[in-house]
C-alpha cells in the first residue's frame, strides 16, 4: 500500500455548490436494479444490523458467525493465522527486494511494499507467529493476559472479521449501500464532523460488526477518491469504535450487564462529543485535504427529508446498475480482505505482544498514572489509586483497564467500563493496523500517542459527570 504515497496527490479548491432536488437527475427507477439494490442491502442489513438474542446476550449474526468460527474450529483458524502472517512477512519481504532490485521477482508485489519499520514489524510477526502458534518459549509470554490473549482472541478474531466481513460488506457498499447510507447521513456528518455522508458506514460497519471491517471500509472509498486524507485520519482515530458486542462483554466481565444500555448510551455519547472537538483542533486540522485518486467529492445537496430519500435511492439504484453481480462482489471482497490481513496481522501480532507484556510486566503504568490519582479523587470516583493506572494502561489494550476494577466499587467499575471502550485508541490491534494500512496518509505513532492522551482529557471529566448523574438516579 505505500506505493501511493508515491503518487502524485489532489487537491479540491473549490467546494461544490449546494443543489435541490429539481437540480439532480434522479435514476429511472428500474425493477430490476431496484430489487438488485434492495436484497444487497437487505443481506448487509441482516449480517450487521439485525440484533438477535445468543447466549444470554443480543447480538448481530455477523458476531456470532466469527465467534462459532473461532470457537469450533480453533486449530484450523491456528493454522489459517499462522499461514497469512508468514505470507505477509514474506511477500513483503519478497516486494521490498524487487523494489530495491536485489532480486527481480518478475512479479508484481507492490501490494505488499511498504515502510521500512512496517516490513520489521511484519518479519517480527512472521518469527512471532510460530512461536504463539506453538506455545514455544518462556511460560510468561504464554499468559492469559499477554501472548494467549494477543494470539487465540485479538489475532484469531481479526484474521476471521476481515475476510468474512469483507464478503459482506462490499455486496453492501458496491451495490448502493454506501450511497444510500450516505445521502441520509449528510445532513449530520457534515455539520458536526467535518466528514461527508458517506462516513456514516464506516462508523455503523465499526459499531455494529468491528473497527476492522470499518477501516477496511474507509480503505476502499479512500482508494476510489471518495475521501481525502484528513477525511481518513478522522475516521481512523474517531470513528473507528469497539462493536456494541464487545460493550456487552465489558459489562459483563464487570458484572453490570443490567447496566448495558446505560454504558452504550454513554459511550455513544463520548464518542461523538470528542469526535466534535477533536476534528477542529490538531493534529487532525493539520492533516491536508488530498486525495490519491481522481476526487470524488460529495456534492452538498438541499431538502426536505423527503427529498433527501429520493435522491439517496435513486443513488443507491444508479449504483446498483453499474455495480458488480453477487458472486463477484463477494468473491473480490473475499479476495481483497484476505489480501488486506496478510498484511496487518503480523504487525498486529508483534505489536499488541509487546504493549500486553509492557503493560503485564513492568510498573510503567502504575507510574503514569499516579499523577492522575488526586484528579480522579477530586472528581470523586471511589478507588483512585486503581482507576488512576486504568486511565492509561488502555493504550496498550482496551480490555486491559477493566481487569484492573473488577473488584473496584461500583461507581468506578461504571467510570472505567465507559472510559476504557471510549479512548478507541490501542496498540494491541486498532494502532498498528491504522498506521500499516493508511501509510499514505500517514498516521504516526506520536499522533496516535497525542490523539489517546487529548481523548483522556476530554473524556476524564465528561464520563466522571455522567457516572455522578447515573449514581443519583439510583441506577449505580
Amino acid at each position: 500500500m505505500s506505493t501511493q504515497s508515491e503518487q502524485p496527490t489532489r487537491t479540491v479548491d473549490v467546494e461544490p455548490e449546494a443543489r435541490t432536488l429539481d437540480e439532480v437527475e434522479l435514476s429511472e427507477f428500474d425493477a430490476r436494479h431496484v430489487l438488485k439494490f434492495v436484497v444487497a442491502f437487505g443481506i448487509g442489513a441482516f449480517f450487521f444490523l439485525l440484533p438477535v438474542p445468543w447466549q444470554g446476550e443480543i447480538t448481530v449474526p455477523f458476531d456470532i458467525v466469527v465467534s462459532r468460527i473461532t470457537a469450533s474450529f480453533p486449530n484450523a483458524v491456528g493454522v489459517y493465522a499462522l499461514a497469512i502472517i508468514v505470507a505477509g512477512g514474506l511477500l513483503t519481504t519478497l516486494a521490498e527486494l524487487d523494489t530495491r532490485d536485489v532480486l527481480d521477482v518478475g512479479v508484481d508485489f507492490s501490494y505488499w511494499e511498504s515502510s521500512v519499520a512496517f516490513w520489521a514489524l511484519r518479519i517480527a510477526g512472521l518469527l512471532l507467529a510460530p512461536v504463539m502458534f506453538f506455545k514455544l518459549g518462556p511460560g510468561w509470554l504464554h499468559t492469559a493476559s499477554t501472548g494467549q490473549f494477543m494470539w487465540s482472541t485479538l489475532v484469531y478474531s481479526v484474521g476471521v472479521i476481515i475476510p468474512i466481513g469483507a464478503v459482506f460488506i462490499t455486496i453492501f457498499v458496491e451495490l448502493g449501500g454506501l450511497e444510500f447510507v450516505g445521502t441520509l447521513a449528510r445532513p449530520l456528518m457534515r455539520p458536526l464532523f467535518n466528514l461527508p455522508g458517506r462516513a456514516a458506514l464506516d462508523s455503523l460497519a465499526s459499531w455494529v460488526g468491528s473497527y476492522s471491517v470499518g477501516l477496511y471500509v474507509t480503505r476502499n472509498v479512500f482508494e476510489r477518491g471518495g475521501y481525502h486524507k484528513r477525511d481518513v485520519f478522522t475516521i481512523a482515530t474517531c470513528f473507528s469504535t469497539v462493536s456494541i458486542g464487545f460493550v456487552g462483554v465489558v459489562a459483563a466481565t464487570l458484572n453490570m450487564l443490567e447496566l448495558f444500555p446505560i454504558i452504550f448510551l454513554a459511550y455513544f455519547l463520548c464518542v461523538g462529543i470528542c469526535g466534535v472537538i477533536l476534528v477542529r483542533i490538531p493534529p487532525i486540522s493539520d492533516v491536508p485535504k488530498e486525495y490519491i485518486d481522481e476526487p470524488d467529492p460529495e456534492h452538498p445537496f438541499e431538502g426536505s427529508g423527503f427529498d433527501y430519500l429520493r435522491f439517496a435511492v435513486s443513488e443507491a439504484v444508479e449504483k446498483a446498475e453499474e455495480g458488480e453481480t453477487f458472486l463477484e462482489a463477494a468473491w473480490r471482497g473475499f479476495v481483497d480482505g484476505l489480501k488486506l490481513t496478510s498484511l496487518i496481522l503480523g504487525t498486529i501480532l508483534a505489536v499488541g505482544l509487546a504493549a500486553t507484556l509492557l503493560s503485564a510486566h513492568t510498573p510503567v503504568f502504575d507510574y503514569l498514572g499516579a499523577p492522575l490519582v488526586p484528579v480522579v479523587r477530586a472528581l470523586g470516583i471511589p478507588n483512585a489509586e486503581t482507576v488512576a493506572p486504568a486511565t492509561i494502561v488502555g493504550i496498550t489494550e482496551m480490555y486491559v483497564p477493566v481487569l484492573l476494577v473488577t473488584g473496584a466499587a461500583v461507581k468506578a467499575k461504571f467510570f472505567v467500563a465507559v472510559l476504557s471502550v471510549s479512548q478507541l485508541i490501542f496498540f494491541s490491534s486498532v494502532g498498528p493496523m491504522a498506521m500499516d494500512m493508511f501509510s499514505d496518509v500517514p498516521i504516526r505513532f506520536r499522533d496516535l500517542v497525542l490523539l489517546f492522551v487529548m481523548r483522556t482529557i476530554i473524556l476524564v471529566p465528561v464520563i466522571a459527570g455522567m457516572t455522578h448523574v447515573v449514581a443519583a438516579l439510583g441506577l449505580l
